[in-house]
């Protein structure tokens, strides 16, 4: 394996390792504040470490299996990334709009928008050296990751909005409102997995 693909690796199990520790976080504070902006933000983590999964085994599998085995399986993982994106958008769209119509308001959360703030950080670095190097490799599936951790890092910021303007201005249907935003995302990012599955 070239030095390209050991980079590739790399970044993917940064990518898996931080997401889930991000997903932990994000579920376990946003379950004690009652912030469904921060559970969605924790399941799409969730999500995307699954898509991580994914193309690791596709970069440590690319020279021992035939192009029609790894296109077979990729699809499979593919179609099953995208149907979960839809199920969890779902709970969370019902989630958001529960909360708006039975005025449940969230507890502020600190830790959650410490949360938002790091990924706002991490997330677009990572996103550009996936990228980069995706575009050097001619790896196609390197280049359709970053752009969903750059997607992560547009959620983060619609995190922290959602957090920031429940904590600092008492405005608790910031967090619902968010958690919509999130939902819009989640069903983007599904819809375009279908699709290219559906277009292969």
């Amino acid at each position: 394996m070239d030095n390209s693909y050991k980079k590739a690796l790399i970044y993917e199990y940064f990518t898996i390792g931080y997401n889930m520790i991000e997903a932990a976080a994000s579920i376990f504070f946003g379950a004690l504040a009652g912030s469904i902006a921060l559970i969605g933000f924790g399941l799409d983590s969730i999500v995307e470490s699954l898509s991580g999964f994914v193309l690791v085994w596709r970069l440590k599998k690319h020279d021992t299996l035939t192009e029609e085995e790894e296109e077979k399986i990729e699809k499979k993982a593919v179609r099953f990334v995208g149907i979960t994106f839809f199920v969890l958008g779902i709970y969370v769209l019902y989630e958001s709009i529960s909360k708006i119509v039975m005025q449940e308001v969230p507890d502020p959360s600190m830790p959650g928008i410490i949360i938002a703030i790091i990924s706002m950080i991490i997330m677009p670095v990572l996103a550009y050296k996936k990228y980069s190097l995706g575009k050097k490799m001619g790896l196609k599936s390197l280049v359709a990751d970053s752009k969903e951790t750059m997607v992560c890092s547009i959620l983060s910021l619609a995190l922290f909005l959602g957090l920031a303007g429940n904590y600092f201005w008492g405005f608790w249907l910031a967090d619902p409102i968010a958690g919509i935003v999130i939902v819009i995302f989640l069903f983007k990012e599904g819809l375009e997995l279908l699709n290219e599955d559906h277009d292969d």
